[in-house]
């Protein structure tokens, strides 16, 4: 008896979502689920979901990517987002200069709005 309990444990042990949101974004989805592992700590797990069109044009299929971001790692991971993106905000006037990227131009489903700010136009 003990034995069964052990395995419908550990069967549904990193399946188990606790909270989830869903991000979409033009042709991607990003997920991001919390997770409880066997030992039962939360963990976040970041899928990012991108449609794509198989050559003949009808058969669709989703390419996905997953990260797995651990408690532990929560503030160098933040550390490193903010970092980045202030790297972004602050070069992105020079890098469109060099690469003559007009920031009107409709560049997907983002633009730089007037105040500076990337802003990402998301559908539902």
């Amino acid at each position: 008896m003990e034995d069964s309990m052990k395995k419908t444990y550990v069967e549904s042990g990193d399946k188990e979502i606790i909270y989830s949101k869903a991000i979409k974004a033009g042709k991607r989805i990003y997920y991001l689920d919390v997770k409880k592992n066997l030992k039962d700590d939360l963990f976040l797990a970041i899928t990012e979901s991108k449609k794509v069109l198989a050559k003949d044009g009808v058969n669709v299929s989703f390419e996905k990517h997953k990260i797995f971001l651990y408690k532990e790692d929560f503030q160098k991971f933040m550390d490193g987002i903010a970092d980045v993106i202030s790297f972004i905000q602050t070069h992105k006037t020079t890098y469109m200069k060099e690469n003559e990227i007009s920031p009107d131009a409709d560049n997907s489903n983002s633009q730089l709005g007037d105040d500076g700010d990337i802003k990402l136009k998301i559908e539902f």
